[in-house]
């Protein structure tokens, strides 16, 4: 497989719409002629049946497909239903639980100054964080679980980031509460 082969499959698996030749030859800085031999080449690889992907001419251009032969595993997997993203207050619940853990949930809400019910139920529920016993005063105490690092490419804990390097200095601390204080009054008028 060429250079240009490989940059063509590249970018088709990169692109979420098809690409035409025109687009392609201009991104790999080569003349038409020259993409659509390899697109010709990469159709012939795919074809070969070694691969779970397949080239496919549609609206204009190239793209990559799933062979046929993945279909039903296809429908399978994408028929589950997507997980929405968290929300701030699931975030800031995650951030204290991971910094802190094992934390119970009073502390969180006396953390974040509001109740964290919500919040901790949805992380708990998505597999997020965990149930890890029980606090010296019976309050359940959470942490994370490794489904958090995988999803947040963590090899371990000690991978967080220091958070020290989120604590502004107190000229910085001044600068960014004055551009909050104009930024507010700006959507106030």
């Amino acid at each position: 497989m060429t250079d240009l082969e490989r940059t063509v499959e590249a970018l088709l698996f990169l692109s979420p719409e098809p690409v035409s030749i025109a687009e392609l030859a201009e991104a790999c800085e080569a003349s038409e002629a020259e993409v659509d031999r390899a697109l010709d080449a990469l159709e012939g690889t795919l074809a070969e049946g070694m691969r779970g992907v397949v080239l496919r001419r549609v609206a204009g251009g190239h793209t990559l497909a799933a062979d046929p032969i993945a279909e039903d595993a296809a429908r399978h997997l994408l028929s589950r239903p997507r997980t929405p993203p968290i929300t701030q207050a699931q975030a800031e619940t995650l951030a204290i639980v991971s910094y802190l853990q094992p934390v119970s949930r009073p502390e969180i809400a006396r953390i974040r100054g509001v109740s964290s019910e919500s919040a901790v139920a949805t992380l708990t529920e998505r597999g997020l964080i965990e149930e890890s016993g029980r606090s010296r005063f019976g309050a359940v105490v959470y942490r994370t679980t490794p489904l958090f690092e995988r999803l947040f490419g963590l090899a371990g804990l000690d991978q967080l980031p220091d958070p020290s390097s989120f604590d502004p200095a107190p000229e910085d601390e001044r600068e960014l509460r004055e551009r909050l204080l104009r930024a507010g009054e700006q959507r106030s008028s």
